[in-house]
């Protein structure tokens, strides 16, 4: 094979690996907002922290976001965000090669291979994970999630050790990654890689792996207030479902259709008739050809990635999880209407791909907008402040400025309701923040400034957040 031909057969691969800078230069530049200032990824510098855990943290098991956080700490304003966006970036850039390996492994054409794994790498879908700082864990369980597959249909000796620990992996950077021990198996048999009596054997060693998880879950020590969005009620999981099947297969620019003060509902339906040929090519003009057994395989794997997000908290960033499954469904309807002409697959591509470019140029700079939001607060607040303090009080005024995942984040939460500062300060001050929240009120900012008074005896400062306007009251 020469070189032309070389790039003919892999150009998805050479098309992902000279966009990987580019993408990682864009985000490089968004700042941490809202759960970044208080998550484990998130610079720490006390070694008990990582022993504490390393086992349990919060509502979570994942020993390996803890380790990143004590890393960053050794050197915050060098290694944060910086390092958490390189992570990010370089393990969404192999999971678009292990994209291409899956569908290799399942037989697709090399058109189709090629197509999806370039739409999978830029496709917005996965902007809200590879633009944000705390998503190592979303990535690396997909990615290891996909690995466990390659080995599970492999001859590997002792697969099934390998199988299970690489899914205790995954699992170990996210939840949702033990979902594997049932998409393995599912998916395997739709493809004919086993048969019926190994699926019930496997299905059963899955879910011995998942109670092996929820034992280990029970019997460690841990300290934990169910926050109410991890327990929705019926309505909220229709919502959660709902949202799931628009923001993993309807392709559009979602800050223009539903964030109110960007608001262009012009180009929300520009971005979305540009991918309009491409779905009707791809999935709909052989519709009748998605009724069989793989698909059906698929479109279950698909559920059951999701399930841990529909069920608890589901936002743009969850989308991520299922995109594998996206991927092969995509990929099998590029083959199926590839018979005919590939022209007009082709052609409808290339218009998709300008939206999705268009897309993902405004949801990175949002972000950064986002971004740049918290820090000015963060510099204003400890300019007003003037001095050095070990503790400060909080009082955040209800902000009813819209927000959208994390491209568009109110500014109390983009200021990290008070930690942005210690970033500021290359977390030297303040040590101590605590924050409230008060309703909008027309006498909200009389009360924020009696309530502050009345603090003002057990806090150094008290600093009011008044959508981006900060004031603060001294000793």
């Amino acid at each position: 094979m020469n070189h032309q031909q070389w790039i003919n057969k892999y150009w998805s691969l050479v098309f992902v690996i000279i966009l990987t800078p580019i993408l990682l230069f864009a985000v490089i530049h968004i700042l941490p907002t809202h759960d970044d200032w208080t998550g484990t990824t998130t610079p720490t510098f006390d070694t008990f922290f990582v022993r504490k855990h390393f086992l349990f943290y919060g509502y979570h098991w994942r020993p390996f976001d803890t380790w990143i956080g004590w890393f960053v700490g050794h050197n915050p304003q060098l290694l944060y965000p910086t390092f958490n966006h390189i992570l990010v970036i370089l393990g969404h850039t192999i999971c678009s090669f292990l994209i291409f390996r899956l569908l290799t492994i399942l037989k697709f054409s090399q058109t189709a291979k090629n197509l999806t794994t370039a739409l999978f790498f830029v496709l917005p879908a996965t902007m809200a994970t590879t633009t944000a700082i705390d998503s190592q864990n979303q990535t690396y369980a997909l990615l290891f999630g996909i690995t466990s597959f390659m080995v599970y249909v492999s001859n590997k000796r002792a697969k099934y050790l390998l199988w299970i620990t690489l899914i205790f992996i995954a699992t170990w950077w996210k939840e949702n990654g033990l979902m594997w021990a049932l998409i393995c198996p599912i998916l395997a048999y739709g493809f004919d890689f086993i048969q019926f009596k190994t699926l019930k054997r496997d299905i059963l060693i899955g879910i011995g792996i998942m109670v092996c998880y929820a034992l280990a879950i029970i019997l460690l020590p841990k300290d934990i207030t169910i926050h109410p969005d991890y327990v929705p009620d019926e309505m909220k999981i229709v919502k959660n479902i709902i949202k799931f099947f628009f923001t993993t297969f309807i392709t559009t620019d979602y800050i223009y259709l539903l964030h109110k003060p960007s608001r262009n509902i012009l180009m929300a339906v520009f971005t979305f008739i540009l991918t309009l040929p491409f779905i009707y090519y791809v999935f709909l003009q052989h519709i009748k050809c998605f009724i069989n057994k793989k698909i059906i395989a698929v479109f279950l794997c698909l559920l059951i990635a999701a399930a841990p997000h529909v069920f608890t908290v589901y936002s743009m960033m969850h989308t991520y999880a299922g995109l594998a499954m996206v991927a092969i469904m995509t990929a099998y309807g590029i083959d199926c209407c590839s018979k005919e002409n590939t022209k007009p697959v082709i052609i409808s591509f290339l218009l998709f791909m300008l939206s999705t470019f268009m897309i993902d140029i405004h949801l990175i700079d949002s972000s950064i907008q986002s971004g740049i939001i918290g820090k000015k607060m963060a510099q204003e607040a400890i300019q007003k402040t003037g001095k050095p303090v070990d503790s400060a009080y909080v009082i955040i005024i209800e902000d009813d400025y819209p927000k959208l995942s994390s491209f568009c984040v109110i500014p109390n939460e983009a200021f990290g309701w008070g930690w942005a500062t210690q970033y500021e300060t290359n977390y030297q001050w303040p040590k101590n923040i605590q924050d409230t929240t008060l309703v909008r009120t027309p006498d909200a900012v009389e009360k924020a400034y009696s309530l502050g008074r009345k603090q003002l005896k057990n806090w150094d400062c008290i600093w009011i957040i008044n959508h981006q306007q900060i004031n603060v009251i001294n000793k």
